[in-house]
């Protein structure tokens, strides 16, 4: 597969946000892409609740999606919304973070809302809590596509590496992990983290990110990242806005797990005896 990511800075304004996705997918066709992964939260990005809530809709509503679903189509290109603000349904207070599978006929194929929200006061002076308006989802999902399994998670997800071995011991051999990581916390963790969870899963991790000062006053961290299952970095967009290409062997995911058998060797782990 020639996987195509997305790195943007989204905006305030969804319809911007869907002209940049719209152009990545014609992009990503015209280079040779099978697939385009794009960031956690791709249709808006505003900490502003009050200037969002307009803007925020139910899945079957919102403009952005219809508009990637149109494009895949007819581009005959699969696409990885990494995330969306959704409301959980029409009218209702409460929201999803929800990533998307996109066939090449505009279908959605999948859904993963993430199940890991981000609370916390950062060192930085900024305070997040995603609670307080979005609901969790209920558990791990995992999407066929022609190169293996794709295992869907989102972006704080990444720290909790439970959910990625339950995607690796259903299947996946592939872990889409999209993101808008703040500059400190991308600066300390980013790297080392998506190269853990590789090699732990002996799969391939991609990792579409946010980059860049952002209109609702954040900074993103960048670093688009495409990893191998022995822990090579096959791509690293750094800092800037475009789209990057990797290619996924997945030959690649055989030759690891034969080499290093961990997945064969995990054993269920119960509550450790405390010795006294």
């Amino acid at each position: 597969m020639r996987a195509a990511l997305l790195q943007m800075t989204g905006r305030i304004d969804p319809a911007r946000n869907a002209a940049t996705l719209v152009d990545a997918i014609a992009e990503a066709k015209a280079g040779g892409a099978d697939m385009l992964f794009t960031p956690e939260m791709s249709g808006l990005l505003d900490k502003d609740r009050a200037r969002a809530g307009p803007h925020l809709k139910a899945e079957e509503e919102d403009p952005v999606l219809t508009a990637v679903r149109e494009a895949a189509a007819e581009h005959g290109l699969r696409v990885h919304i990494g995330s969306l603000a959704l409301r959980r349904a029409a009218g209702s207070d409460r929201l999803v973070n929800r990533g998307l599978v996109i066939d090449d006929t505009g279908r959605i194929v999948a859904r993963y809302d993430k199940m890991h929200l981000f609370d916390v006061d950062l060192a930085t002076g900024e305070s997040w809590r995603e609670s307080a308006v979005y609901d969790s989802g209920d558990g791990p999902v995992l999407v066929e596509t022609p190169w293996g399994m794709l295992g869907l998670s989102i972006c704080y997800d990444l720290r909790f590496p439970d959910l990625y071995r339950a995607l690796s011991d259903a299947g996946a051999t592939m872990l889409a992990i999209p993101a808008a990581f703040t500059v400190p916390t991308g600066q300390a963790h980013w790297h080392v983290l998506q190269r853990a969870r590789a090699i732990e899963a002996g799969a391939f991790v991609i990792a579409a990110a946010h980059w860049g000062r952002h209109e609702d006053g954040r900074a993103t961290y960048g670093h688009s990242l495409v990893v191998d299952p022995w822990g090579e970095v096959l791509l690293d967009m750094g800092e800037g806005r475009g789209v990057g290409f990797a290619e996924i062997d997945s030959a690649r995911v055989d030759e690891v797990r034969a080499r290093v058998p961990a997945l064969e060797h995990r054993r269920p782990i119960g509550a450790p005896d405390i010795a006294r």
